[in-house]
């Protein structure tokens, strides 16, 4: 059975990929500067912007296998096969240079030519788009993990005071759009003039997407159902599942010009970091490692709403994004801690059954 192999082979190729990668880095590195130093500093960038890239989808990991265990077993593979090409190279490479190329007004490969022949320009034009990007990338996030909450059929709560009060209040209809309609309104008017109305338009525009994706979902996979009499997840979540993706990415992809103003090394960076987070998905959805843990999910989207406030956040202050990981990294942990003392104290039998 799939779900009984070693941990390690989950992760071969992203083994392999890290090799490949930090390879082409050092080599990168020596062509570009020629010197031994330059040559060790892009290598060590490259690991630094994978493990930042990690600790930051993490959570993206859990999300994406609690999707992936209800979908069809070749739409999970579609997933993880096209799926990652589209968020290695379209969301590391191709959205960069779109943002280049929208901002700047200019031609796709007049945008590669900037990247590598002005890389400082490059930088600053992606840095000056970072407050639509927060904004649209962290309204999303934001439906994302209250949608998770506010669901009156959920009965497995963590927090419970909390969760209780959220799963009670699921019944109302629109609530928690309301909740980051009131955000949204409050966060663009601590913002000055231009700002303020970039802000607002990004961060509307993320929850219409929200929005647009779930009743086009819906839409695809029911049409499928009704003609196929087939199980849940089809094109409508794989479309879910890759805006999700491209979610996440906004912050990771912003976040590594702070570490290097090369668009190449960022992509090889990243990229590692998505095949392990790829690696991480499969695993979760083989070994059934939500079902055994019962509050993993929850420390998931507990993070998911605390990286979509820092983004929000980010339109007034900088925060880096090393305390962006660690954040979500602990409370993940916590989640998971609580997990093993839940089935300590039951069973692991009983913790199975109950999901089950």
């Amino acid at each position: 059975m799939a779900g009984t192999a070693p941990m390690l082979q989950y992760f071969r190729w992203a083994f392999i990929f890290t090799v490949l990668g930090l390879a082409l880095g050092a080599f990168l590195g020596w062509h570009t500067t020629g010197t031994l130093g330059g040559m060790l500093t892009i290598f060590f960038i490259c690991a630094v912007l994978a493990v930042l890239e990690i600790s930051l989808s993490f959570d993206n990991a859990i999300v994406n296998a609690n999707k992936l265990k209800d979908m069809r077993p070749e739409w999970q593979h579609r997933f993880l096969t096209w799926g990652i090409i589209i968020a290695v190279f379209g969301m590391r490479i191709v959205f960069p240079l779109l943002i280049v190329v929208i901002a700047a007004k200019i031609g796709p490969w007049q945008a590669l030519v900037l990247a590598a022949a002005r890389p400082e320009e490059y930088a600053r034009i992606m840095q000056d788009a970072h407050l639509p990007i927060a904004a649209f990338g962290g309204t999303f996030l934001m439906m994302v993990g209250l949608s998770f909450f506010f669901d009156q059929e959920k009965d497995v709560h963590w927090v419970r005071w909390l969760e209780r009060h959220m799963a009670r209040y699921a019944t109302i209809r629109g609530i928690e759009v309301a909740l980051v309609l009131l955000l949204i309104l409050g966060f663009s008017r601590l913002l000055d003039g231009a700002d303020a109305q970039v802000f607002f338009t990004a961060a509307i525009w993320g929850l219409l997407t929200f929005l647009l994706v779930e009743v086009l979902g819906g839409l695809i996979d029911s049409t499928q159902e009704a003609l196929k009499s087939a199980a849940r997840g089809g094109l409508g979540a794989f479309l879910y599942l890759e805006v999700l993706d491209a979610s996440f990415s906004f912050d990771g992809v912003i976040g590594a010009f702070a570490l290097s103003q090369n668009l190449f090394v960022i992509a090889i960076g990243l990229g590692i970091g998505a095949m392990y987070v790829r690696s991480m998905t499969i695993m979760l959805v083989e070994r059934g490692t939500l079902a055994q843990y019962r509050f993993l999910e929850h420390g998931a989207f507990y993070a998911i709403i605390a990286l979509s406030v820092i983004m929000y956040a980010q339109s007034l202050v900088h925060i880096p994004e090393v305390i962006t990981g660690l954040g979500g990294a602990a409370l993940i942990g916590v989640s998971l801690w609580s997990s093993i003392r839940w089935n300590r104290v039951n069973g692991q039998d009983e913790a199975q059954a109950s999901l089950d």
